[in-house]
């Protein structure tokens, strides 16, 4: 039965690497988003059974704030920003999909070698739980610096984020306050990211970063 357990946890994990890549794999603003919402969705299931399995209910608020601020709340905001930012069009990126989804793959190769020499004292379901948490780390990193619109670049901040939590509760668990805190952090973040991109396009036309380098470099 704790192996049923530790392998239900595992595919959680990694359904939440696998989606990871789904992100990197899409290419307009919409599809990002729905994804974003379907990996918040899994880190939420995810981080509920870790509850169930550790008999830490306090994880289940966890799981609460993510499936509703991550999976609801954030997605529908963000749905509204681009429909009034008038910028439901393709994403473009620094190299091409196929050669970011190698990258990727790297990406989750050195995270499970770094991962699991490192802990290799700890408990199994920890150890492997950290390897695919820092996997959705990097591949949230990744998403930000291969996208040039700067809504896909936060959505790769949320995403890595997701990662962290997933450390976390991996790990059995931070204190409840402090994920708490954590999240309402994540929150305000957000909604001065929401007003920021409000404030590009009325100044620049765009919000693709790209074409705001390019303006820098013709003020200067």
């Amino acid at each position: 039965m704790e192996r049923i357990a530790f392998d239900i946890a595992h595919l959680l994990a990694g359904g939440l690497v696998l989606v990871s890549f789904m992100l990197l794999y899409q290419d307009r603003l919409y599809a990002v988003l729905n994804v974003f919402a379907l990996h918040a969705f899994i880190l939420a299931l995810s981080v509920a059974w870790q509850a169930h399995i550790h008999d830490a209910p306090h994880l289940y608020v966890t799981a609460a704030i993510a499936l509703s601020f991550k999976a609801i709340v954030i997605p529908v905001v963000l749905h509204k920003i681009i429909q009034r930012l008038g910028i439901h069009r393709e994403i473009e990126t620094v190299v091409g999909v196929g050669l970011t989804m190698l990258v990727g793959m790297g990406l989750v190769a050195l995270s499970m070698v770094v991962m699991l020499r490192v802990t290799a004292e700890a408990d199994p379901l920890a150890r492997e739980d950290l390897a695919f948490a820092l996997s959705v780390v990097l591949l949230g990193l990744l998403m930000m610096i291969m996208r040039r619109n700067a809504v896909s670049q936060v959505v790769g901040f949320m995403s890595l984020e997701n990662g962290l939590v997933l450390a976390s509760t991996g790990a059995k668990g931070m204190p409840l306050v402090v994920e708490i805190s954590v999240a309402f952090s994540i929150l305000i973040a957000f909604i001065v990211i929401g007003i920021f991109l409000f404030r590009i396009r009325e100044r620049f036309d765009t919000v693709d970063v790209h074409v705001l380098d390019r303006f820098r470099g013709d003020r200067q």
